[in-house]
């Protein structure tokens, strides 16, 4: 009798219950601790990442949209798109009739990139909106591409976000996904582990003033799931022809699906 009581119990502590980082928090906090993360860096934001990956962030991305296969005239949303780093990217391959909505929760993100898309001549090409990657605010069948990158850790139903993507992607739109992933080589791993986890917090300290939230950081990581689940997870949201691509030895990883 005590054991079906806990055990009930512990069910419904699950499912109200998820991780920020290596805590377990009630569902309807993670958005409210998860923006003020952001709120705190997003004027450090991209400095920040820099230090934390030498630069090699810049590389990640740019192959990440070069090969996204977006091309001039497309309309596509950047979820998590905040400091707009991805969308100027984008502007060269959708051109002069292209559009890119950049998406974010956090709207410090998006004031950032607001300024740095208009700074670069964009005005028009692009609008800035906030939004929750679980109840996107559009029809089905809207967007071209939808790309998101370190953004997806971030969100308490990941599986909803994805189904969402599918949801508002035409057909035979593409989803793409930038994200820390699972290292592969078991002597990187732990170099990686030692850096993330002593190093990183006190970068954070020195540079932002908050080793709190890069601590976070560094927890949300190795709670996203795998290369193999996340992909699983593609094909759960209805999406076809599924596959992801290792970075540097699947420290990050590229995810991408097909709406049929």
């Amino acid at each position: 009798m005590n054991t079906d009581v806990n055990s009930k119990e512990k069910a419904q502590n699950t499912d109200e219950t998820t991780h920020f980082g290596f805590r377990d928090v009630a569902k309807g906090d993670k958005e409210k601790l998860v923006g003020e993360v952001f709120t705190s860096v997003a004027s450090k934001y991209d400095i920040m990442n820099d230090m934390m990956s030498a630069g090699i962030h810049r590389i990640w991305k740019r192959h990440f949209v070069g090969t996204s296969g977006i091309h001039k005239g497309n309309k596509v949303l950047d979820l998590a798109g905040g400091t707009g780093d991805i969308a100027k990217l984008m502007m060269p391959l959708i051109g002069q009739t292209g559009h890119v909505i950049i998406g974010d929760i956090n709207q410090a993100m998006l004031d950032v990139g607001n300024d740095r898309m208009i700074d670069a001549g964009f005005m028009g090409r692009f609008e800035c909106v906030q939004m929750n990657a679980e109840a996107l605010p559009f029809e089905d069948n809207t967007f071209d591409a939808i790309t998101m990158a370190f953004g997806l850790r971030n969100v308490t139903d990941k599986q909803q976000a994805l189904n969402e993507m599918e949801r508002v992607l035409k057909p035979g739109g593409k989803a793409m996904v930038l994200e820390f992933s699972e290292v592969k080589n078991e002597l990187m791993s732990k170099l990686y582990d030692f850096y993330s986890f002593k190093i990183l917090p006190e970068i954070g300290q020195f540079i932002a003033g908050d080793k709190a939230s890069y601590q976070y950081l560094v927890e949300s990581i190795r709670k996203h799931p795998n290369q193999e689940t996340l992909k699983s997870m593609f094909e759960k949201a209805g999406m076809a022809m599924c596959e992801y691509e290792n970075l540097s030895g699947g420290m990050v990883a590229i995810h991408r699906g097909y709406k049929i």
